[in-house]
């Protein structure tokens, strides 16, 4: 039947795969939005495997690049093909070191693939965040670079994105929009003046929440 999760289902495994923004460079743990969406995933009745230690796998460090995120999923143990639930944010650290588009599509349809194949094939099981837009940030600002040139740039990166996941029916949640709107907030700025706070990613996770919700009732459902 269609509607919420259903009694007995498996639990949910749910793998992170990115860069600062998924380990939440400066906020604490719980603040990370691949926990907070965890967190209201399992208040909406969806059991996380986990849950009790820790929440979802992230596999991300601050300054990772497409193909060093790569490398990070080469090194790491055999994650399977059983992750019930695949995120992927990634790309801002090729933009910042000036990198282009073409490299950026094709080790991001690499990366994809590869999140797909966690997902044991089942694209309806992926989803991608888009980049944020870190040139309204007051590191950007200080930083003497052209912030028009900046938000091009990460447009373009995230059309990209948004162009490869439709052509493979994954699910693309674009938060660059409130990133834009809201990120030069004190609020949504840790105290580094360039990353999230906790209270953006729950931005970023409220916007990743009904579509993760809907994937995941989708494919539950007989």
């Amino acid at each position: 039947m269609l509607g919420g999760p259903v009694a007995g289902d498996a639990p949910i495994a749910y793998l992170a795969l990115g860069d600062s923004y998924t380990i939440g460079e400066s906020v604490d743990e719980a603040g990370r939005w691949p926990m907070q969406l965890a967190a209201m995933l399992r208040a909406d009745g969806f059991v996380l495997d986990g849950a009790a230690v820790g929440g979802p796998r992230i596999i991300a460090t601050t300054g990772w690049t497409t193909d060093e995120l790569s490398a990070a999923i080469d090194a790491a143990e055999p994650l399977g093909r059983d992750w019930g639930l695949v995120s992927l944010l990634i790309g801002v650290n090729n933009q910042y070191r000036g990198r282009g588009v073409d490299e950026y599509a094709r080790e991001f349809s690499a990366l994809l693939e590869r999140a797909i194949g966690f997902a044991g094939g089942r694209a309806d099981r992926v989803f991608v965040l888009a980049i944020p837009d870190w040139g309204v940030t007051p590191f950007a600002a200080r930083s003497g670079r052209d912030t028009a040139a900046i938000a091009r740039e990460l447009d373009a990166y995230n059309a990209t994105a948004a162009r490869i996941c439709a052509a493979r029916g994954v699910a693309f949640v674009d938060i660059a929009a409130v990133s834009r709107a809201r990120g030069a907030e004190p609020a949504m700025l840790a105290d580094d003046g360039l990353h999230p706070s906790a209270a953006m990613y729950a931005e970023w996770a409220r916007l990743a929440l009904p579509v993760v919700r809907d994937l995941l009732r989708r494919t539950s459902s007989p």
